[in-house]
Order: structure tokens, then sequence, then C-alpha cells
């Protein structure tokens, strides 16, 4: 089973990487060099920070787009093609099959994640722009395991619904997962008991993806304690066990 699986990964992996990810890291690599360049003109004495901020904030947003847009179609797009009467008509289960595909999604943002932090540290040497190295590689560690997560959602919804449709919805959970704190704070101070109920299911079900969030507290080197930071990595790795398994449960039971 784990080799029908790798080979399930290797395969996406591969097919993302030629069809998408290099053009990704021209696009940071050009973001960067042009951000150093302009911000001295625009912030003269915060330039270093705003600096650090964009490049972080650079990393998560292509991270987000590429695991929103590859993790939708990857089950719709072997459905579309009919190559998943293929897969499955060879000694490959629909459990691997959604298994091998996240894994190969998520190999792909190890990759993105891992070059751009390079490409994103090397810009900041050449140009003597001092940073916490330790905590930047902390928090984009945990972009990584923030996207894996918003990938198993897509992939879920990519299995509930059409590619188009899930991509809409995907965006959707990372917005209210990035707000589901202020949901909850939000139903905590309304008068109405139905809309308490209502935020404090939402933050339940959503996604908390603000434990995954430690963009501003890298940028001062203010990272949490081992501890914590085991418990919020621990969380978004069961949050996305659970949502493969829905996946799973769903895609076992399509009619195909």
């Amino acid at each position: 089973m784990l080799g029908r699986i790798m080979a399930i990964a290797k395969n996406v992996f591969w097919e993302v990487m030629r069809a998408r990810v290099l053009y990704i890291l021209g696009i940071f690599a050009l973001l960067m060099v042009a951000a150093v360049e302009l911000m001295p003109q625009v912030a003269a004495s915060l330039e270093d920070k705003i600096v650090l901020d964009l490049g972080l904030a650079a990393i998560s947003l292509l991270s987000l787009i590429v695991a929103v847009f590859v993790s939708t179609t990857l089950i719709n797009q072997e459905i579309e093609k009919r190559t998943v009467y293929l897969l499955l008509s060879k000694p490959v289960s629909r459990p691997e099959l959604i298994i091998g595909k996240h894994l190969g999604l998520w190999a792909v943002l190890a990759v993105l994640v891992v070059v751009m932090t390079a490409i994103y540290m090397g810009v900041l040497s050449l140009n003597q722009i001092p940073y916490p190295a330790p905590s930047i590689a902390i928090s984009n560690l945990l972009i990584w395991i923030k996207f894996g997560l918003i990938g198993a959602a897509g992939i879920l919804l990519g299995v509930l619904t059409s590619s188009l449709l899930a991509t809409l919805l995907t965006f959707a959970v990372y917005v209210m997962g990035s707000l589901s704190r202020d949901l909850l704070e939000l139903g905590q101070i309304s008068d109405s008991q139905t809309i308490e109920n209502v935020m404090t299911a939402m933050y339940v079900i959503l996604p908390d993806l603000a434990r995954l969030n430690l963009k501003n507290d890298a940028v001062y080197a203010d990272i949490p304690d081992v501890p914590i930071l085991v418990a919020n990595a621990g969380y978004g790795i069961i949050y996305t066990v659970l949502l493969l398994a829905l996946a799973i449960a769903i895609f076992s039971r399509r009619e195909l």
C-alpha cells in the first residue's frame, strides 16, 4: 500500500512542479528584489521591517494559491479525464488515491516554502537587512502545515462538488478560518444568544488558522514556547488527517 501511495504522490509532485511552481518561484524572486529596491523610497525609517513583512506575506499568499488551485482539481481532473477509471482498475484503492494526492501536494508545498525561504533570506542577506532566521524558519514551517491543511480542505471540497465551486469554498474556508477567533469574540459580545451559538459553532467547525500564523511574531523574533509550537503544529496535522478521513469516506461512496 505504501508503495502505491508514494507512486501517486510522486506523480502529483512532478506534474505540479513542471506546470506551476517554477513560475511562482520566479515571481517571488522578482517581488523580493522589487520590495528591497522600492521600500527605502516609500518608508525611510521602517523599510527593513516592511520588507520582512512583505516577504513572509508573499510566501503565504503564493503557497495559498498553489494549495487551493491544485488541491481542488486533483480528484475532479482525474474524473473529467476519465483517468480515475484506469487508476482504480489497478490495485489502487480510493483511500490510497486521496492520501497519495495529498502527500504529493504537501511535498510540492514543502519545496515551494523551502526555496522561497532561501530566496527570501538570500535577498535580505545580500542587502544587509537583519532578520531573525530561526523565527522565520519556524514561522514558515507552520505555514507549510497550514497550507497542507488547506490542501486537505480543497481535496474534500473537490470530492463534494465541481472544481470551480470547490476553489471558491476553499478560499472561503481559509478566510473564515483566519478570522475564526474574531468570529468567536463577535459572538461573545453580541446581545443575541443565537448569534453567539452560531459563532461558537463556526469556531468549533472551522480550522483555527491563527494557531499556524506566526508571521508577525517572526518579524520581531517573538516565537511562542516549544510546547505551544508543538501543540499548534499537532493541531494542524490532526485537523488535516480528519479532513482527509472525511474526504476518503465521501469519495469511497461516490458513484463514478
